[in-house]
């Protein structure tokens, strides 16, 4: 039986949740998930602005965030050089860079094992909140592979090439304090406080301008990707006339708390 991803809209605090549950395999994320999870973060990134969630918490069911990859899928596919690299190029990579393209702050609500794939989809959270008992890790050079590419250049640009050559080259499971150390994690809660605290994370974010968290998403990819062009410098500044800026400017010159509406 294959796992699922499910979009969950907000029920009237801007916060919506995207759950991976495969709980039989401690939600290891296989083909049919990888699949969903693109499609699930390309149409939240196709809505407009004024339909879209503010926040987007991505968790995982039963208590646990992700264990890694199906394994039991693999042998149907990782020996065929080019079925393994349509898998990783085609199916993986778009799935992380769809996230990785979302304008939506995105949370990490992480609870118990965060591995392999697992450990990618939360690098591509913007907030990673975890609990006490959680473990990391890539351990893959158990299993005789390396990590493709474009997964590969993902965590590197989240938690630096230090960190990588650590998981990757000793395969270590890491506990939830040294994650925070090493900066894969932004926080370290008691387990039963994980769903709460990230939510009050969520509920900062959905009370600031989500113009404003947008466009910052927005130009820190074009600052990973060489950029801004001169073009997208110029085009940066078009929201001085926007509304979340004159609400902004207004509330703290009116001394009250700024109101940022849908529209």
């Amino acid at each position: 039986m294959t796992g699922t991803v499910t979009l969950r809209r907000d029920a009237g605090d801007g916060v919506a949740h995207v759950v991976l549950a495969h709980p039989a395999k401690l939600n290891a994320i296989d083909i049919a998930m990888w699949r969903e999870l693109r499609r699930v973060f390309e149409a939240l990134q196709a809505l407009a602005p004024h339909d879209a969630p503010r926040a987007v918490v991505v968790s995982g069911a039963a208590g646990q965030f992700a264990s890694g990859g199906d394994i039991h899928e693999f042998a149907s596919f990782r020996f065929v050089e080019a079925e393994l690299h349509d898998f990783h190029e085609l199916v993986v990579a778009p799935a992380l860079h769809a996230m990785l393209d979302c304008d939506i702050p995105l949370l990490a609500q992480i609870d118990g094992a965060c591995i392999g794939g697992g450990l990618e989809i939360a690098a591509c959270c913007d907030i990673r909140i975890c609990g006490a008992s959680s473990r990391f890790g890539a351990p893959i050079a158990r299993l005789g592979f390396p990590m493709a590419p474009g997964e590969l250049a993902v965590l590197a640009q989240v938690f630096g090439a230090a960190t990588l050559r650590e998981l990757l080259l000793e395969a270590p499971l890491l506990d939830a304090a040294r994650a925070l150390q090493l900066g894969l994690v932004h926080a370290v809660v008691a387990d039963a406080q994980v769903a709460a605290h990230t939510q009050q994370r969520a509920a900062r974010i959905t009370a600031l301008s989500p113009q404003a968290a947008r466009l910052n998403k927005r130009t820190l990819r074009q600052i990973a990707a060489g950029g801004p062009s001169v073009a997208q410098r110029r085009a940066h500044f078009s929201y001085a006339d926007s509304a979340d800026h004159r609400e902004g400017i207004s509330a703290f010159i009116d001394k009250r708390a700024p109101r940022f509406e849908r529209r």
